[in-house]
């Protein structure tokens, strides 16, 4: 460990402040399924050779699994990959998957519908992945990789040469007015000859990353979904240990794309949730309120009557495909798992992607340090990561690349879903186009003048709650005298334009409560904008839905967000 010497501002005031540099072979941001599938992989690949190869793994989570959350119906490939014996070792997959429905819903009905061969999941698991994200990190302990958790990392570190050295973590102890405290301590530098950003949707440091090396071609994006989710205890007798259904339709109308998912856990538990599109025009569609109207459809609510919430959250996740990826490697590093972007869509799957993304970058990573013992004189770049890539995941995401894209026809879902029909059915993929998402998700949205306000019904605090009661449920916790790490770029753009133009989206986006307009003291019969930044759930969707574009999520004070439990 060494110090290096950086240049921080403090209102007025320069001042030099020291910060420890730590170093190691391959630097890991991230610790969830990509994260630490890679950091075992590299681990188990130095053990079989007697080679040592020293690897880091920083979480913001308060521990690992904390910020872990979704649906969730996993593939046991990539798994089995790294641990055949996953069975014996005592991994958390305890319930396989039985029986699949696919059901379309009207208001008050619950209609068959024809399973797409691309949804089956047979072979498949349900689990808590939050539990296990956890079981992973212990294996990645046991196997010597060091895992910091209650760690942002807050900033990339570029070489001179442009290429990524590292990273650095988040001063901890500084005010909200960003004065140190007394319990100021600077954050450090973790500098490797690799670094893998496996930071999940919309990872704050990987999108600057993106931007400064230009990894997207002009004009490509991503697109998102929103998934919002609970866990329930239900009556034993409603029970279906392995069922697995999926939704369309009721609550949402036939211009937004989404739908709903109903899971059977072991030990009566019930994993459900909708996953709403982020392209959606009206902005006056409150995603968490969609999800309030689909668990109060009689089919849902039949099975939750007499049962308990025991979690609740939400996250975006990537729709795009390939049409969205980025470049994956570049010098000093690569992108691996949601924060690349390879979720299936039709499979509603992204889990087994994101560990083989680690796996494979693992061994690009392994060949070039350990291998061809490169990294001293010049940054590695992992080309073959992406080759290896173009052999494997591509080739399932290149199937259904066109089925996201087709419920942008002037048919909305109706259009979609028949293609999608024909599509994972009959062409699999082998016609000779590529169909384009239209614009950015925060561009879908329209002026609330072309919309009607939606009349959601009140909650029941039976089945349905208020948004903050939830939030309580997430056991989401922030030190409250620190920075608020949701930033505005402009501080009028929200009064100016949001709320004459959108009617205010941001409080309806949020599926957690943070932002608010409420009445301006200062200025009678005027309104100002509040940002609660402590019931901040980490989702990401304010970053990409703000039509202006002006929330910027950063990172605050490591450990701090939810702390999810069976998610």
């Amino acid at each position: 460990m060494f110090s290096t010497t950086r240049i921080i501002q403090d209102d007025a005031e320069l001042a030099s402040e020291p910060r420890d540099v730590m170093e190691y072979d391959v630097v890991i941001v991230g610790g969830g399924p990509a994260g630490l599938a890679a950091s075992i992989r590299l681990k188990q690949q130095a053990a079989k050779e007697d080679k040592e190869i020293n690897v880091v793994v920083v979480e913001k989570g308060g521990e690992i699994g904390a910020h872990t959350l979704s649906g969730a119906c996993i593939e046991v490939g990539p798994l089995e990959e790294l641990f055949p014996d996953w069975k014996a070792q005592g991994a958390p997959l305890n319930q396989p998957a039985l029986h699949d429905q696919m059901k379309y819903l009207t208001k008050n009905h619950a209609l068959p519908m024809p399973h797409p061969p691309q949804m089956s999941n047979a072979g498949n698991y349900i689990v808590s992945l939050s539990n296990v994200v956890k079981w992973l990190g212990e294996k990645a302990e046991e196997l010597g990789v060091d895992i910091f958790p209650g760690t942002a990392a807050s900033e990339i570190i570029y070489a001179e040469d442009g290429s990524v050295r590292g990273i650095a973590t988040n001063d901890a102890g500084v005010s909200k007015e960003f004065k140190q405290k007394a319990s100021y301590t600077p954050g450090i530098e973790l500098h490797g000859k690799v670094t893998l950003f496996a930071e999940g949707c919309h990872g704050s440091l990987t999108k600057g990353l993106i931007n400064k090396l230009k990894l997207r071609k002009e004009g490509q994006f991503q697109t998102y979904g929103l998934g919002i989710k609970e866990v329930w205890e239900v009556d034993p007798k409603k029970h279906s240990p392995g069922d697995v259904i999926h939704t369309m339709g009721y609550p949402l109308d036939y211009k937004t794309y989404g739908g709903g998912f109903i899971y059977h856990m072991e030990d009566n538990k019930v994993s459900l949730g909708l996953v709403v599109g982020l392209d959606y025009q009206n902005p006056y569609l409150s995603p968490y309120k969609e999800f309030q109207r689909f668990k109060a459809h009689p089919f849902v609510t039949n099975l939750l009557k007499g049962g308990r919430v025991l979690s609740y959250g939400a996250r975006a996740l990537t729709e795009g495909g390939i049409q969205s990826l980025p470049k994956l490697f570049f010098p000093g590093g690569a992108l691996i798992g949601d924060t690349a972007g390879f979720v299936n869509v039709p499979k509603i799957k992204g889990t087994h992607n994101a560990m083989k993304s680690g796996i494979l970058a693992a061994d690009s990573a392994y060949k070039a340090i350990v291998s061809n013992g490169l990294g001293d004189s010049a940054p590695i770049v992992l080309s073959d990561y992406e080759e290896a890539f173009n052999n494997s995941i591509y080739k399932e995401l290149y199937q259904v690349r066109n089925v996201r894209p087709s419920f942008h026809s002037p048919l909305g879902i109706w259009g979609g879903m028949m293609w999608s029909g024909l599509d994972t059915m009959f062409l699999k993929g082998r016609v000779p186009f590529t169909f384009q998402h239209p614009h950015p998700d925060h561009a879908m949205m329209q002026p609330a003048a072309m919309h009607k306000p939606i009349d959601y019904p009140k909650p029941d605090n039976e089945i349905t709650f208020d948004i903050l009661t939830s939030v309580s449920r997430t056991g989401t916790n922030h030190a409250e005298d620190q920075p608020v790490h949701l930033r505005l770029k402009d501080q009028s753009v929200e009064i100016k334009e949001n709320l004459p133009v959108y009617a205010g989206p941001e409080q309806r986006f949020c599926p957690a409560g943070v932002y608010e307009y409420v009445d301006d003291e200062a200025n009678p019969g005027k309104k100002r904008f509040q940002i609660n930044s402590q019931n901040c759930i980490h989702c990401k969707t304010c970053d990409i839905k703000d039509p202006a574009q002006n929330i910027n999520w950063t990172v605050p004070e490591g450990g701090g967000g939810p702390q999810y439990v069976d998610t």
